[in-house]
């Protein structure tokens, strides 16, 4: 019997010392938390003077506040994709209110500080950067310029037209020249191009409010007077709906409008020069077969507003850090990551 219980006897010693020590060792890692009756059952780090990992999502700070942005309605299905992911999945007490007045409304509510940030579908003027300035804000330094993402202009047609489904740009820009073809603008698609149906195009756009309008016509028409015909309107849902209905119609507009309305209107595929080339996120760049129609698309950040406001701080963030993420489902093509990853050093400045 003494032989067998010295013989269990050497196993059963070292299972009370091994408890032991890993007891003690639970102890001496957990420190001030000795009074913690759960402390056995912690995670210990192993490497010396090491601190436990944290989870970097759990101890972010929770924001409150709102984020007001205005602007293009080009670039506006974009950063309203971004501002409700934020809200969703990243800050849900901030309130991102997104507008889409137009670029030239939206800086106009921008220089006086009514906006956070200003969506803009051409770059700031100098008249307007003069403004802003003029009240001790610096640009590059007190407002951040940062590109976004590509657009394409896209020049868009009713699906019964079968005739004009591939343009030259020579021939897009001088049919809405004021005065090319006809003194008072009554421009025929035979004007363009003889086999063509001798009848009156209806020319729709963008208005005044909308960098869209002032890209086409100040970098498409190289300053030259637009036909007076051309019906030009705030809504770009109204753009398509009366493009979708008139066979005579073309209309220009973002590719992201385009995207989401490929069932109502259909896209003119433009020839630069080496074939016709149809918009697509494949083809819209500045090194791409569409950079004769490409254009970046930008937002503007108040930055006193986000040295004050830790949520707009934090929002810019977010976007540089989604944009090219989102690009895409929002009918643009992304920037280079570089891009995005140099926009963030220039927020880093404003801590």
């Amino acid at each position: 019997m003494k032989k067998v219980l010295k013989t269990l006897g050497v196993p059963l010693t070292l299972v009370l010392v091994m408890v032991f020590v890993a007891a003690c060792g639970g102890n001496g890692n957990n420190g001030g938390n000795s009074g913690n009756g759960n402390q056995g059952s912690q995670p210990t780090n192993t490497e010396t003077n090491s601190p436990a990992p944290t989870n970097t999502e759990e101890e972010a700070p929770k924001l409150s506040g709102q984020v007001i942005v205005d602007g293009s309605g080009t670039v506006y299905p974009l950063m309203a994709l971004i501002s409700e992911e934020y809200m969703s999945e990243a800050q849900p007490n901030v309130s991102v209110q997104t507008g889409r007045a137009g670029s030239s409304a939206g800086f106009k509510k921008f220089i006086p500080g009514e906006l956070d940030f200003a969506n803009a579908s051409r770059q700031i003027k100098d008249e307007e950067a003069a403004e802003l300035e003029a009240k001790g804000l610096v640009m590059g330094q007190d407002v951040l310029e940062f590109r976004l993402a590509y657009d394409g202009l896209t020049m868009v047609i009713n699906p019964q037209n079968d005739w004009a489904t591939e343009m030259t740009k020579e021939e897009i820009v001088n049919m809405y020249l004021s005065g090319h073809y006809s003194a008072d603008d009554v421009v025929k698609w035979s004007d363009i191009r003889p086999e063509w149906p001798a009848e009156q195009i209806n020319f729709y756009g963008p208005n005044e409010n909308h960098g869209t309008y002032e890209f086409f016509s100040e970098v498409i028409l190289g300053k030259e007077p637009m036909v007076t015909t051309a019906n030009l309107q705030q809504e770009y849902s109204t753009l398509v709906d009366l493009v979708s209905k008139d066979k005579n119609a073309i209309a220009f507009f973002g590719f992201g409008y385009y995207t989401t309305n490929t069932d109502k209107i259909t896209a003119v595929k433009v020839d630069f020069g080496n074939g016709p080339v149809e918009p697509s996120l494949e083809t819209i760049g500045e090194d791409l077969a569409y950079a004769g129609f490409t254009r970046p698309v930008f937002t503007y950040l108040y930055g006193p507003y986000a040295k004050e406001k830790p949520q707009v701080l934090d929002y810019a963030y977010y976007v540089m850090d989604n944009a090219g993420k989102f690009a895409g489902e929002a009918g643009f093509a992304p920037l280079p990551d570089s891009a995005y990853a140099e926009y963030k050093t220039q927020l880093d400045a404003l801590k």
